[in-house]
């Protein structure tokens, strides 16, 4: 799929708001990819699609989770979580992308896992420094991933955790197994499970 193709596909089902977030996500993700040597092609589509079922309703999304592969444990959770896994299956669905990684990224770029690739630490990272985005502590995390992608994520996935205690909210346990992955491969050892 072209880039063109998945913008045109995407911005009728987002608000303004996040259709110019999505885009600028996607810029990001293309000099994030650059930085790292990955596919910019794949950056591309996947920040395009990451919040593909945003604006789904609930209990759309509740359906299809209870009734495929994806983790039923996501219900759960908030269900801010579950628009990124959902959309990895629907794309395969809808418009059959069916790159595992591309798919990969999509799922992953809210809570993180451990062991992700460059792809997912990409689109994990531009989702949350976008140029529109504001919040303190945001220009540390932006200035890191110009030079070190890993330490990018692990303030991505530390600023997350701190944020959701702070507000007395539940974790998903992939954004812990992301923060200790991340930790590990910072301090010289091998990603979680090698």
């Amino acid at each position: 799929m072209h880039k063109n193709e998945a913008i045109a596909i995407i911005e009728p089902l987002l608000t303004k708001q996040r259709f110019e977030h999505t885009l600028r996500v996607a810029e990001t993700a293309v000099k994030l990819a650059k930085l790292n040597n990955v596919s910019i092609e794949k950056a591309e589509i996947a920040s395009i699609f990451h919040d593909y079922c945003k604006y789904r309703s609930l209990e759309e999304m509740r359906r299809i989770i209870k009734t495929t592969y994806l983790p039923k444990d996501l219900l759960l959770y908030h269900h801010e979580l579950w628009h990124g896994p959902v959309a990895s299956f629907m794309i395969e669905q809808e418009y059959g992308v069916e790159d595992e990684a591309i798919k990969k990224a999509i799922y992953y770029h809210t809570t993180g896992r451990a062991n992700m690739s460059d792809l997912e630490l990409i689109v994990f990272v531009a989702d949350y420094i976008e140029p529109g985005r504001s919040f303190p502590g945001l220009d540390e995390v932006r200035d890191m991933a110009q030079k070190d992608l890993v330490g990018a994520a692990w303030m991505v996935s530390r600023n997350t955790i701190n944020y959701l205690m702070e507000k007395k909210n539940s974790i998903y346990p992939d954004t812990f197994h992301a923060y200790n992955d991340l930790t590990r491969l910072l301090n010289g050892g091998n990603k979680f499970g090698q």
